[in-house]
């Protein structure tokens, strides 16, 4: 059993990420013991299927032994090394190689950063950077999507395009300005991808007229849209959108921190819609999530230019953990894992997962599932033609996490009744299984609900 100087401890000092500070005091911690492959197990024994990833990032899956080796060797040899005064270490260079490489495109340069939401922040002052080197200053807007998550700090959290980011902040600030999502499900334009296509490109050159052609300097946009329900866009989607950036001489940032690493089949997601952006950011898989990290990728046409417009001064952006060389040898050997197999599996055991939970389709409280490769949702409704989504009172995102779990299954349970997967890439067929049958009885569970049940007989 867990001890209750724990939970107390938890309740008196640990912030948590995103939550209810009340709610988490009465609620009280889960704590997570160990895991080994797509299982955890929480401090009173419970074995669970993460199907999750954690927060969509332990890509690799639990005690994969050789990350744990690199990083142990990397401790012991050099635990911290710098990259001011133009020193380095040999794994953050390797590292920044091995990206390169295999990068979309002209993608040649690699800035790390600690996680996500920095590497978005970074985007921003490097874009700033480059128009001002360019003479350009006044190209100072930037844009993105709907249902779009470019992480939660002060910057990012602008960006970012979900209302609980926004709530209390301060945020968007009024250079940071928002299109409508390609949400299929509930798009007005209805759920042809062709005239979705054509409704997003005409948003953007709306939005870009609006603010002035010679004022915008960006675009922001998930290859899918992850925190705001995994929404996948049409075939072609992401290619015209790009198209019209470099028309409208908008720099493209395409934020792959949660389907980079495999996550939709391939090393990145920018490669199954055949597109090279100017700027790209990863985080998440780039470790499995055993160390922070995250990087910043730009394109020989911006480090060039940011290169010359510094000149012989110094680009004053900079991070204590840049290049840290512990994270460094983690991401080479979870590079080393995915492309000795684990990528290949990630693609067969997506096409299960996704086989698996179209299955669900004749759940009568199944609206739609989508997804691509090991990156996948369940968009709950009470109301299949009208898609009613389910009630609020029924508290969906608590009530189904909690249901979920008691069933031996950790899925991303989000507030409008949206169910979202990321599995571990080293899941094995039975793991899926698993994931699919216990959702199955999470969803009779919460069908047989008084507040489901009086939405959907009223």
């Amino acid at each position: 059993m867990l001890p209750n100087s724990l939970v107390e401890l938890d309740r008196a000092h640990l912030i948590h990420p995103v939550a209810s500070y009340r709610g988490h005091e009465q609620a009280g911690v889960r704590v997570l013991k160990t895991g080994r492959g797509a299982t955890v197990t929480d401090a009173a024994g419970r074995e669970l299927i993460d199907g999750f990833a954690g927060l969509w990032c332990v890509n690799a899956g639990y005690g994969q032994d050789k990350i744990i080796e690199a990083a142990t060797r990397q401790l012991r040899e050099l635990p911290y090394a710098t990259g001011y005064f133009g020193l380095g270490s040999e794994p953050a260079i390797r590292l920044a190689a091995a990206l390169a490489e295999r990068a979309p495109g002209d993608l040649n340069h690699i800035y790390f950063t600690l996680g996500g939401s920095d590497a978005v922040d970074s985007t921003v002052r490097f874009i700033r950077f480059y128009y001002h080197a360019l003479g350009k200053p006044q190209k100072d807007q930037f844009i993105s999507v709907m249902q779009g998550y470019h992480g939660s700090s002060t910057t990012g959290a602008g960006l970012t395009a979900l209302p609980a980011f926004h709530a209390g902040f301060g945020v968007p600030f009024d250079w940071q300005h928002k299109i409508p999502s390609h949400y299929s499900y509930r798009n007005p334009v209805g759920s042809d991808p062709q005239e979705i296509i054509k409704a997003s490109v005409a948003a953007l050159r709306a939005k870009v007229q609006e603010l002035g052609p010679e004022r915008v300097a960006a675009f922001y946009v998930e290859p899918i849209q992850g925190s705001g329900g995994v929404l996948v866009p049409p075939s072609g989607w992401l290619k015209a959108m790009r198209d019209t950036c470099r028309e409208l001489d908008i720099l493209f940032v395409a934020d792959e921190v949660i389907t980079g690493f495999g996550r939709t089949g391939p090393l990145f997601a920018c490669e199954d819609d055949g597109i090279v952006p100017d700027l790209m950011t990863v985080a998440k898989g780039l470790t499995s999530g055993y160390c922070p990290m995250g990087a910043v990728f730009l394109s020989d046409r911006v480090y060039e230019t940011i290169a010359d417009g510094a000149g012989a001064s110094a680009v004053g952006h900079g991070y204590t953990y840049s290049a840290h060389p512990v994270s460094a040898a983690v991401g080479l050997a979870c590079l080393d894992l995915y492309e000795n197999g684990l990528l290949e599996n990630g693609r067969r055991v997506g096409q299960r997962l996704m086989a698996g939970l179209r299955g669900l389709a004749d759940h009568p409280l199944v609206g739609e599932v989508r997804g691509r490769g090991m990156l996948a949702a369940v968009e709950l409704v009470t109301n299949k033609e009208k898609k009613t989504p389910l009630p609020a009172a029924a508290e969906p995102g608590r009530r189904i996490f909690d249901r979920a779990w008691d069933n031996g299954l950790v899925v991303r349970a989000f507030p409008n009744g949206v169910l979202g997967y990321a599995p571990p890439l080293c899941c094995t067929d039975d793991d899926i299984d698993r994931i699919i049958d216990r959702t199955r009885r999470t969803l009779d569970e919460t069908l047989a609900d008084a507040d489901v049940r009086e939405a959907m007989t009223g």
